[in-house]
């Protein structure tokens, strides 16, 4: 089962940074960034509508200018906001992408961002008009539905087949107490569950017969985990 790094092993770096895309890079086969626009129209990596919980800085991402975006720091950490251009750069060639775009919008821009670095990537998105405008601006590229149990195993599977996905991406809960793997993959989708968060449910999915999972660990994988001194970083 493919581990992919959940905002770059968020638990392990500092997340949607350069430093935990090239840190977490080292460890597993693909790394998970998380897309927005800012408002003077630069897609940057950042998780969350809102600044104040991962940085020093107050309002909105879609309010800011990218001149205030980088001067914020994450988790006090050193690192900054980076650009999804920038985020990819730092991809090594052998490692892949899971691109969640959290706004509509932002599909032509992201689509040709991933062309120009020429990283192996993939789209997903919670709203499926995003989906959508993924494949109106690129009928190829590998798209993925993430879903919880709030929207169920059966509109979940109608929303991605209706959206021709390559991948289905439920909460692991589903993946664990309901039909949906097996469901998934009878119609060709790849099954990547996320809401990992210890060592038992990556068994467990494993055991589920689940191709892939982000986590905000690369230890969940069974590895030891090792002190890493500063200056690796």
């Amino acid at each position: 089962m493919e581990i992919i790094a959940h905002r770059g092993c968020a638990e392990e770096y500092p997340e949607n940074t350069i430093r935990a895309v090239e840190r977490s890079s080292r460890r597993l086969p693909a790394v998970e960034l998380d897309v927005r626009q800012c408002r003077s129209g630069e897609l940057v990596v950042f998780h969350d509508e809102t600044v104040g919980r991962v940085t020093d800085g107050r309002g909105s991402v879609a309010g800011m200018d990218w001149t205030r975006l980088r001067e914020l720091e994450v988790l006090d950490s050193g690192e900054r906001i980076p650009l999804l251009s920038e985020a990819l750069a730092a991809i090594p060639p052998d490692v892949g992408a899971q691109v969640e775009l959290k706004q509509a919008g932002v599909a032509a821009d992201a689509v040709a961002t991933v062309a120009d670095a020429r990283v192996d990537a993939r789209f997903t998105s919670f709203r499926p008009e995003v989906l959508t405008e993924v494949r109106d601006h690129d009928p190829c590229a590998p798209l993925g539905y993430l879903f919880g149990q709030a929207v169920g195993v059966e509109t979940g599977l109608d929303t991605a087949l209706a959206l021709d996905c390559d991948y289905l991406h439920p909460h692991a809960t589903l993946c664990l107490e309901t039909d949906v793997v097996e469901r998934a993959q009878e119609v060709g989708m790849d099954v990547v569950a996320w809401g990992v968060d210890d060592a038992a449910t990556v068994e467990a999915l494993q055991e589920a017969n689940v191709d892939g999972a982000t986590a905000d660990s690369w230890t969940l994988t069974g590895e030891r985990a090792e002190v890493e001194a500063m200056a690796a970083d």
